[in-house]
């Protein structure tokens, strides 16, 4: 099965545009981590995962007609040979097919640069909404998060503000490992993003899963660990459990990095600051701030917080980002 042979009954026969379509995706950040594919063609994961939203961080994203395809990101106009250009148009391929329509995409991220966030979840997503428009495709969502995730495996989680579940899906044609929303609106939570490094990392996250799932002992108990780990999360969001939440969201990600270092040899995102920075957190978190970690596959730390303990994280971190992620943009 390949992304095209999934999308065909989705398509039209021939693809109408419209003069311009503008969308925008927020970037979010993994309660319960996915690590590891079942299936790279289609980017299927071998667990189900679960974010939050960063609301007005993301990606904004506009589709015009041109004479010759083009990306610009951030002011900046990608080379035909750059790793963008070429990932962006295979992507929109699945849906062009051929048909001579160039496009000029302009995207504008809105994610701090120091943070250590990538885009390319709200970037594709985003690309996802604004191709979706501009073609007047009229996809179901399921078929929107198919796709993006086709981009970007988080991406499928990108297309909705707050809360959402990505479930890994039991379909060869990936038609049922889509993401949708969790419906809450928990106003209490706050998320603090804590800058370790922003540079490129030297093992992208696709070339860790790949070395993770292919030689660590520890690998092999991860999916299940994760399923748990998941739906603890989703009970907690909607009994709004944050002792539950952050400890199970903590444990999540410090499992799924010990799959990494028990890698041969090892891999290890984690710098010394990172580390020093969660023993930090967690005297603090003995000392009575009840904060949380969690990481992705990188060295920056995000902190998950209550409304309640804002003045003490802001005193304990200037240097971070914080975030209500359900104050929303675009």
């Amino acid at each position: 099965m390949t992304p095209a042979d999934y999308l065909a009954p989705y398509l039209p026969p021939r693809l109408e545009p419209v003069e311009a379509a503008t969308a925008y995706a927020p970037a979010n950040i993994a309660l319960a981590k996915y690590w590891g594919k079942s299936d790279r063609v289609l980017n299927l994961p071998a667990n189900g995962s679960l974010s939050i939203s960063l609301g007005s961080h993301g990606s904004r994203t506009t589709i015009r007609a041109a004479d010759a395809d083009s990306i610009t990101l951030n002011g900046v106009l990608a080379g035909e040979d750059s790793p963008l250009h070429r990932r962006t148009f295979v992507f929109i391929e699945h849906i062009r097919r051929g048909a001579p329509q160039p496009l000029a995409i302009t995207s504008e991220n809105t994610i701090p640069t120091a943070a250590g966030l990538a885009s390319s979840a709200s970037g594709f997503a985003a690309l996802t909404r604004a191709l979706n428009a501009y073609w007047q495709l009229d996809l179901p969502d399921a078929v929107l998060s198919a796709l993006a995730r086709i981009g970007s495996g988080s991406a499928a989680r990108s297309l909705w503000h707050g809360f959402v579940k990505w479930d890994k899906g039991e379909q060869v044609d990936g038609s049922d490992s889509i993401a949708a929303p969790i419906v809450s609106d928990w106003q209490d939570l706050r998320i603090a993003l804590l800058p370790i490094d922003s540079g490129a990392k030297k093992t992208t996250s696709g070339d860790g899963m790949n070395h993770t799932t292919a030689t660590s002992p520890l690998y092999a108990a991860w999916p299940a660990t994760a399923a748990r780990d998941l739906a603890t999360i989703e009970t907690a969001i909607h009994t709004h459990d944050f002792t539950t939440l952050g400890a199970t969201a903590e444990a999540n990600a410090l499992a799924m990095h010990a799959t990494m270092l028990a890698a041969r040899p090892a891999l290890c995102y984690l710098h010394g600051a990172s580390l020093d920075a969660l023993h930090r957190l967690w005297q603090q978190r003995a000392d009575g701030l009840e904060i949380y970690a969690t990481i992705d596959a990188g060295p920056n730390i995000k902190i998950l917080y209550q409304r309640c303990d804002e003045a003490a994280v802001r005193a304990a971190y200037p240097q971070a980002v914080f975030i209500n992620p359900f104050v929303l943009a675009g």
